[in-house]
């Protein structure tokens, strides 16, 4: 899985360092919310909550990837309660299971009890807005994922407009892993995002999904996360519980065009898409 990638991209997680320059990462989602966008995820119960981290290590989870509350409007969720539904997730899957952790958060606060409790990545969608969130991060030794969102996390962005969507984007996301690397947060502890659905219009996101090659030439590992979204709905016509061949689809372009880190409710589908897109490309050479 070399395309467009050129010669080794280290991605270090706490102890862990990756070469993503022949093997992606799949990230498996585990929400611990009460209305998850993809409402098979909504895990609230601790129990429910494990029950599904067993079954995505299972199926090959390279790290798991907690979020205490949903990027889309909804409900509010004070700090408090996003902590006591994150934290004590993280401790029983750092206990139970020998796979890095993630904190799908953008409160430093939250970040900085989720790395106490032994996540290793930050992965914010807000682009850092938190002025504390990378000094944090910096601090824990923890690596963190750069996203671009248009204005804010839970915050509608029905219109938005963009006279270049992939440069816009591209840019954004130079200035925040400018930011990180002044924090003292190491390049290897870096991973960039282009945030689809995040105030982009469909249009957007497909075309950001088709632009992969021109965000990984950045030269950071780069995220993906199109798993089950709007976009993919929008362009075939499904609802949220059938969009699983097009995630795949997905995912396949995105790899092929140098994504490196996939963020998917469906683990062990995009394990075999992986390891297929591997294979074939060795058998090529």
């Amino acid at each position: 899985m070399r395309h467009h990638v050129v010669g080794d991209l280290p991605f270090a997680l706490g102890p862990h360092v990756y070469n993503l320059a022949t093997r992606a990462l799949v990230m498996g989602i585990l929400n611990r919310t009460r209305d998850s966008f993809y409402p098979p995820a909504a895990t609230f119960e601790l129990d429910d909550f494990l029950a599904r981290a067993e079954a995505l290590v299972a199926a090959g989870a390279d790290l798991l990837d907690v979020g205490g509350v949903k990027a889309g409007p909804g409900a509010e969720v004070s700090e408090a309660e996003e902590l006591e539904r994150v934290v004590p997730a993280i401790e029983a899957l750092v206990a139970r299971f020998g796979v890095p952790v993630s904190v799908d958060t953008w409160r430093a606060g939250v970040a900085e009890a989720a790395f106490a409790a032994g996540a290793w990545l930050g992965n914010d969608i807000s682009g850092f807005a938190d002025p504390r969130y990378l000094e944090v991060a910096a601090r824990a030794g923890a690596s963190v994922v750069a996203t671009h969102i248009r204005l804010a996390p839970r915050v509608p962005d029905p219109d938005p407009h963009y006279d270049d969507v992939t440069t816009s984007v591209a840019d954004f996301l130079l200035e925040r892993r400018a930011w990180a690397l002044a924090a003292g947060i190491g390049p290897e502890r870096v991973v960039l995002d282009a945030g689809l659905d995040l105030g982009k219009s469909s249009a957007h996101s497909l075309a950001l999904l088709r632009d992969s090659p021109t965000l990984a030439a950045l030269g950071s590992p780069l995220l993906l996360s199109a798993s089950n979204k709007t976009f993919l709905g929008d362009l075939f016509g499904l609802a949220v519980t059938e969009r699983r061949e097009a995630s795949l689809a997905a995912v396949a372009l995105g790899v092929t065009g140098g994504c490196r880190i996939l963020r998917v409710h469906d683990v062990a589908g995009t394990v075999r898409v992986r390891d297929a897109l591997a294979a074939l490309e060795e058998a090529a050479r």
